[in-house]
């Protein structure tokens, strides 16, 4: 099989060692007799997979087991929206959004279901072409939630606002998740669909304080309370079995790299690569992110100028083996996703491309 240059925004590139052990639990989990799409979830063999990653994860994100639970769910991030304000807004709290982009927005729309919303800073004047430049939190937020990188946007926060004293801080870390350098303490919950840098599609990570649970009322219907899925185990009905066995892999992959240290010098050669190619034409690339420090380095978004190209443009690059570059449908242009497990030379093809492209 001749591997092409995946630039999908998601589900996404992994590592061809995570993707040749898989098949094998396919076929066999180990010396079962079973394969990894037929064992039970209450098995010796899928505990095991399951504390695994659970364990990977807490360390890569560097946080502590005494102090975080983890919790495999389903519902893709799109369901964390709702499930967070079910658990910790109510009709007389508010809560903070930092406003960024589409899925800043939906979260925000599912938030306002369950009690007040405020926009605390907001860079949709600007058409979220950059992060908001000023917020202002309130001592009394219920919770501040920030989505940490804006996947259709290709805005990316570096530094994270500081919150008041006391208020919960929420992450919505879906596309960046361990391909950054963050201190993850700072958050008390953080969510991720796994399907960019984690694993592949179908399980959801939560990752929250234990603190906070005993603050969960107990009338929330129970498969959408995290108190309920903590005292489960995590496990109070069927988690995602092959996904959460394949995020375990991709973790283990991830830690056999030097961990989260070498993989984001990594994304940074990618995206330096193709933000230096696009910037040395600016009659014919116009990058979406107009401060530079904003910029995203897992989600790189551009047009072309002259958008009677864009066809030509993207017959080039399937030619060349690159796929997944077609922005997305609400916005247009183009986006180039450089995952933990995206090669650098398929930065590097992108990068020559965009220079030949641009002579022509």
């Amino acid at each position: 099989m001749k591997r092409i240059y995946n630039f999908n925004s998601g589900p996404a590139v992994l590592p061809v060692e995570v993707l040749e052990e898989a098949s094998r639990g396919v076929l066999e989990l180990g010396r079962s007799g079973v394969s990894i799409l037929e064992i039970g979830h209450r098995g010796k063999d899928y505990e095991a997979i399951h504390q695994d990653a659970r364990d990977r994860l807490l360390r890569l994100m560097n946080l502590s087991e005494l102090d975080y639970e983890v919790l495999f769910l389903g519902g893709g991030a799109s369901m964390q929206f709702a499930m967070v304000p079910l658990n910790f807004l109510s009709s007389d709290r508010t809560a903070e959004y930092l406003h960024t982009g589409e899925w800043s927005g939906k979260a925000m729309a599912e938030a306002r279901k369950f009690g007040g919303v405020r926009v605390a800073g907001s860079s949709e004047a600007d058409r979220f072409d950059r992060l908001p430049m000023e917020w202002k939190f309130s001592p009394d937020a219920a919770y501040v939630h920030i989505t940490t990188n804006n996947t259709i946007e290709g805005t990316q926060w570096k530094d994270t606002p500081e919150v008041p004293a006391g208020v919960a801080y929420f992450a919505d870390a879906s596309s960046d998740i361990l391909g950054v350098e963050r201190d993850y303490s700072r958050f008390d919950l953080i969510y991720a669909g796994a399907q960019k840098n984690l694993g592949p599609a179908g399980v959801t990570v939560v990752v929250l304080k234990k603190s906070l649970l005993p603050k969960i009322p107990s009338t929330i219907p129970s498969i959408w309370s995290y108190a309920v899925h903590s005292k489960a185990g995590a496990l109070y009905n069927t988690p995602p079995v092959f996904a959460v066995y394949v995020m375990g892999l991709n973790l283990k992959w991830l830690e056999s790299q030097g961990g989260v240290s070498e993989v984001v010098q990594r994304n940074s050669r990618k995206a330096a690569l193709v933000y230096e190619a696009l910037d040395a034409f600016p009659g014919v690339y116009e990058p979406t992110v107009k401060v530079k420090e904003h910029r995203s380095a897992m989600n790189i978004t551009f047009r072309l100028l002259d958008t009677n190209r864009e066809a030509d443009f993207l017959s080039g690059a399937q030619a060349l083996g690159m796929d997944g570059l077609k922005g997305h449908r609400s916005v247009g242009g183009f986006r180039a996703s450089l995952y933990n497990a995206f090669p650098e030379e398929g930065a590097q093809v992108l990068a020559d491309y965009l220079r030949r492209f641009a002579g022509r």
